[in-house]
């Protein structure tokens, strides 16, 4: 993580503000809230559903403010997943006009001097220091590609810096996001890959460890298939996180597979560094988690999810890890991942 040119946020009034698009934006937003609360900053978190629950449980201490919800509706089949996305477009527009109109309110309210959003549109003001964290300035949309991302790259324009968590392609030979996290038309500042996560000295003692996340209904399709691919390997020893942000952590074993509802930081960093294999979808936080960690992985991207497809076509070439898409998923697959590098830094 390159963290060495934030100095000059030391002693600000910082509200961060992610997006609740499953869990893996606030995940990324946690070490940056670590690195400012070095800097004796005072941070206020904004955000809404499962983001804005798994930050307050990592940082209980944090006063938080809830955003409004974007209410998308993802498509079942992944055939229409883009255009339904694309269609909702109009109803966003204005949801996010509501949204900056109350980040505003929160921002006199609250005399702060910096903004963070991690992808979060209605997260802006052009009265103090604005901050865009992404790793997608270029935004894959099939044929609307060139379109989502100008219009993408507009909206990173407006704001003061842009933090890409990535390497730097002017500096390093190899980038995760590849052609998602750069562009000649943005100047960014990149962090190197960022992770809630440390790599730590334990025994590898679970064979599988699989990670669900992203948005409903496909995450609950996905938990159905892996339940179902899982439940004859009694020899192996098998640890599910759901990825459902609950009031209370629940833990129950499942014949031989133990289960939880949601886990955090502490817990996934300590089950990841237990893992021989790590199961997952290719979100890029999860991606970088991966990368941090330096382990092996196979991913099952989320249908449709043109950003995921993209990341796992491309670690597949790098030689890194092994995908499948959800529907073809058989559990001999797996024995693929040892041909593979792993993710390293």
């Amino acid at each position: 993580m390159n963290f060495n040119n934030l100095e000059h946020l030391s002693n600000k009034k910082i509200l961060l503000c992610p997006l609740n698009w499953g869990l893996g934006h606030a995940a990324r937003c946690v070490p940056i809230i670590n690195e400012l609360k070095k800097l004796n900053c005072e941070i206020i978190l904004a955000s809404d559903g499962i983001a804005l629950d798994l930050l307050v449980k990592e940082f209980p201490e944090l006063k938080y403010y809830k955003l409004y919800n974007y209410n998308i509706v993802y498509a079942k089949n992944k055939r229409w997943f883009n255009l339904k996305l694309i269609s909702q477009a109009y109803k966003l527009f204005f949801v996010v006009l509501k949204e900056k109109r109350l980040v505003n309110q929160i921002i006199e309210k609250e005399n702060i001097d910096v903004l963070i959003s991690d992808n979060r549109f209605g997260a802006f003001s052009k009265k103090i220091h604005s901050i865009y964290i992404t790793h997608q300035i270029n935004v894959l949309a099939g044929v609307f590609t060139p379109i989502t991302s100008f219009l993408h790259q507009k909206i990173i324009k407006k704001y003061t810096a842009c933090w890409v968590p990535d390497f730097d392609a002017a500096q390093s030979d190899v980038t995760l996001a590849g052609k998602l996290s750069f562009s000649e038309k943005i100047n960014a500042l990149y962090l190197n890959p960022i992770s809630r996560l440390k790599k730590i000295s334990v025994d590898v003692d679970i064979d599988y460890l699989i990670l669900l996340s992203g948005p409903e209904p496909q995450r609950g399709f996905l938990e159905d298939i892996l339940f179902d691919a899982f439940k004859n390997m009694a020899d192996k020893r098998i640890v599910f996180v759901k990825g459902i942000m609950e009031t209370e952590q629940r833990q129950e074993r499942n014949n031989h597979i133990l289960v939880y509802n949601f886990a955090t930081s502490t817990q996934i960093e300590n089950l990841m560094n237990r893992a021989e294999v790590v199961i997952c979808r290719s979100g890029y936080t999860t991606v970088m988690d991966l990368t941090v960690l330096n382990k092996k992985a196979f991913f099952i991207p989320t249908p449709g999810q043109l950003e995921q497809e993209y990341l796992a076509k491309r670690l597949e070439f790098l030689k890194l890890a092994p995908f499948c898409n959800q529907e073809n998923f058989k559990v001999e697959m797996l024995e693929l991942v040892q041909k593979y590098k792993g993710l390293s830094c």
